[in-house]
Protein backbone atom coordinates (compact mmCIF):
# COMPACT_ATOMS: atom_id res chain seq x y z
CA UNK A 1 0.00 0.00 0.00
CA UNK A 2 1.49 3.48 -1.06
CA UNK A 3 -1.47 5.72 0.56
CA UNK A 4 -3.00 6.49 3.32
CA UNK A 5 -6.72 6.18 3.75
CA UNK A 6 -8.73 8.45 2.23
CA UNK A 7 -10.37 9.77 5.28
CA UNK A 8 -7.04 10.37 7.05
CA UNK A 9 -6.09 12.43 3.72
CA UNK A 10 -9.34 14.66 3.93
CA UNK A 11 -8.80 15.29 7.67
CA UNK A 12 -4.94 15.81 7.09
CA UNK A 13 -5.86 18.69 4.68
CA UNK A 14 -8.93 20.02 6.53
CA UNK A 15 -6.87 20.07 9.49
CA UNK A 16 -4.10 22.00 8.14
CA UNK A 17 -6.24 24.42 6.54
CA UNK A 18 -7.92 25.03 9.81
CA UNK A 19 -4.83 25.04 12.11
CA UNK A 20 -3.44 27.89 9.49
CA UNK A 21 -6.61 30.20 9.90
CA UNK A 22 -6.50 29.52 13.72
CA UNK A 23 -2.81 30.52 13.91
CA UNK A 24 -3.35 33.22 11.62
CA UNK A 25 -6.33 34.42 13.44
CA UNK A 26 -4.70 34.03 17.20
CA UNK A 27 -1.49 36.09 16.70
CA UNK A 28 -2.62 38.72 13.95
CA UNK A 29 -6.33 39.31 14.63
CA UNK A 30 -7.09 38.31 17.89
CA UNK A 31 -3.92 39.42 19.16
CA UNK A 32 -4.66 43.45 17.70
CA UNK A 33 -7.83 43.69 18.59
CA UNK A 34 -8.37 45.27 22.13
CA UNK A 35 -11.47 42.95 23.96
CA UNK A 36 -13.08 46.55 24.77
CA UNK A 37 -13.65 45.98 20.80
CA UNK A 38 -17.57 45.12 19.66
CA UNK A 39 -15.57 42.69 17.01
CA UNK A 40 -13.74 41.18 19.00
CA UNK A 41 -16.67 38.75 20.35
CA UNK A 42 -17.17 37.20 16.68
CA UNK A 43 -13.74 36.76 16.64
CA UNK A 44 -13.72 35.02 19.49
CA UNK A 45 -16.95 32.78 18.58
CA UNK A 46 -14.87 32.28 15.04
CA UNK A 47 -11.99 31.15 17.26
CA UNK A 48 -13.13 29.43 20.18
CA UNK A 49 -15.23 27.26 17.60
CA UNK A 50 -12.76 26.89 14.97
CA UNK A 51 -10.33 25.27 18.11
CA UNK A 52 -13.23 22.90 18.95
CA UNK A 53 -13.65 21.39 15.54
CA UNK A 54 -9.74 21.16 14.89
CA UNK A 55 -9.91 19.16 18.68
CA UNK A 56 -12.73 16.75 17.35
CA UNK A 57 -11.16 16.56 13.90
CA UNK A 58 -7.80 15.66 15.13
CA UNK A 59 -9.25 13.12 17.63
CA UNK A 60 -11.30 11.72 15.49
CA UNK A 61 -7.87 11.62 12.98
CA UNK A 62 -5.99 9.95 15.59
CA UNK A 63 -8.33 7.20 15.94
CA UNK A 64 -8.37 6.50 11.99
CA UNK A 65 -5.17 6.81 11.92
CA UNK A 66 -4.57 3.95 14.88
CA UNK A 67 -7.02 1.76 14.08
CA UNK A 68 -6.40 1.90 9.63
CA UNK A 69 -3.61 0.38 7.81
CA UNK A 70 -0.76 2.84 6.35
CA UNK A 71 1.84 3.41 4.19
CA UNK A 72 5.30 2.05 5.57
CA UNK A 73 7.88 4.92 6.98
CA UNK A 74 10.45 5.93 4.30
CA UNK A 75 13.69 5.32 5.25
CA UNK A 76 15.54 8.04 5.02
CA UNK A 77 19.00 5.71 5.65
CA UNK A 78 19.47 6.95 9.25
CA UNK A 79 17.79 5.15 12.31
CA UNK A 80 17.89 8.10 13.65
CA UNK A 81 15.78 10.31 11.46
CA UNK A 82 13.75 7.35 10.69
CA UNK A 83 12.45 7.64 14.44
CA UNK A 84 12.37 11.09 14.27
CA UNK A 85 9.73 11.53 11.21
CA UNK A 86 7.70 9.13 13.11
CA UNK A 87 7.73 10.80 16.79
CA UNK A 88 7.21 14.43 14.76
CA UNK A 89 4.25 13.10 13.11
CA UNK A 90 2.60 11.89 16.74
CA UNK A 91 3.64 15.43 18.38
CA UNK A 92 1.60 17.16 16.21
CA UNK A 93 -1.26 15.16 17.74
CA UNK A 94 0.16 16.04 21.44
CA UNK A 95 0.55 19.43 20.14
CA UNK A 96 -2.82 20.34 18.84
CA UNK A 97 -4.42 18.63 21.69
CA UNK A 98 -2.35 20.27 24.06
CA UNK A 99 -3.48 23.70 22.09
CA UNK A 100 -7.26 23.26 22.02
CA UNK A 101 -7.29 22.33 25.74
CA UNK A 102 -5.17 25.16 26.84
CA UNK A 103 -7.97 27.39 24.57
CA UNK A 104 -10.41 25.76 26.83
CA UNK A 105 -8.81 26.31 29.60
CA UNK A 106 -8.66 30.05 28.80
CA UNK A 107 -12.33 30.08 27.88
CA UNK A 108 -13.72 28.49 31.32
CA UNK A 109 -11.54 30.77 33.33
CA UNK A 110 -12.67 33.94 31.62
CA UNK A 111 -16.24 33.07 31.40
CA UNK A 112 -16.23 33.15 27.37
CA UNK A 113 -18.99 30.28 26.89
CA UNK A 114 -21.63 32.53 28.63
CA UNK A 115 -20.12 35.69 27.21
CA UNK A 116 -19.48 34.44 23.57
CA UNK A 117 -22.02 32.05 22.88
CA UNK A 118 -24.67 32.99 25.15
CA UNK A 119 -24.78 36.62 25.06
CA UNK A 120 -24.95 37.28 28.70
CA UNK A 121 -23.71 40.87 28.09
CA UNK A 122 -20.54 40.75 30.60
CA UNK A 123 -17.80 42.02 29.28
CA UNK A 124 -14.65 40.55 28.12
CA UNK A 125 -11.88 40.45 30.74
CA UNK A 126 -9.31 43.43 30.17
CA UNK A 127 -6.70 40.98 28.92
CA UNK A 128 -6.59 37.31 29.19
CA UNK A 129 -2.55 37.27 29.90
CA UNK A 130 -3.54 36.87 33.35
CA UNK A 131 -4.91 33.68 33.04
CA UNK A 132 -2.16 30.69 33.65
CA UNK A 133 -3.17 28.51 30.32
CA UNK A 134 -2.78 31.67 28.27
CA UNK A 135 1.13 31.20 28.27
CA UNK A 136 0.70 27.76 27.20
CA UNK A 137 -1.13 28.57 24.62
CA UNK A 138 1.09 31.03 23.57
CA UNK A 139 4.27 28.25 23.64
CA UNK A 140 1.90 25.65 22.04
CA UNK A 141 1.47 27.80 19.06
CA UNK A 142 5.18 28.91 17.93
CA UNK A 143 5.67 25.48 18.76
CA UNK A 144 3.09 24.11 16.32
CA UNK A 145 4.22 26.90 13.75
CA UNK A 146 7.88 25.37 14.19
CA UNK A 147 6.73 21.93 13.71
CA UNK A 148 4.52 23.14 10.60
CA UNK A 149 7.70 24.34 9.01
CA UNK A 150 9.86 21.33 9.88
CA UNK A 151 6.90 19.04 8.23
CA UNK A 152 6.61 21.47 4.95
CA UNK A 153 10.43 21.40 4.67
CA UNK A 154 11.05 17.29 5.26
CA UNK A 155 7.92 17.75 2.42
CA UNK A 156 9.82 19.56 0.55
CA UNK A 157 13.28 17.45 0.47
CA UNK A 158 11.10 14.51 -0.14
CA UNK A 159 9.23 15.52 -2.99
CA UNK A 160 11.88 17.64 -4.89
CA UNK A 161 15.40 16.23 -3.33
CA UNK A 162 14.92 12.43 -2.99
CA UNK A 163 12.13 12.81 -5.78
CA UNK A 164 10.33 10.01 -3.48
CA UNK A 165 6.56 11.20 -4.72
CA UNK A 166 5.77 11.89 -0.83
CA UNK A 167 3.11 13.98 -1.88
CA UNK A 168 1.32 10.76 -3.42
CA UNK A 169 1.22 9.35 -0.11
CA UNK A 170 -1.11 11.93 1.30
CA UNK A 171 -3.65 12.44 -1.77
CA UNK A 172 -6.63 10.67 -2.92
CA UNK A 173 -6.15 7.64 -5.21
CA UNK A 174 -5.80 4.21 -4.97
CA UNK A 175 -4.12 2.99 -1.79
CA UNK A 176 -2.14 0.20 -3.80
Amino acid sequence: MNRYHPILVALHWLIAIMIFIGLFMGSNVLSETANTEPQKLFYLKMHMSAGLLILLLMTIRLGVRLFTSKPGTIDMGNGILNKLGVITHYLFYLVVILMAGSGLAIANMAGLPEIVFSGSGVPLPETFDEYPPRIAHGVLGFMLLILIIGHVSAFAYHQFFRKDSIFSRMWFGHRS
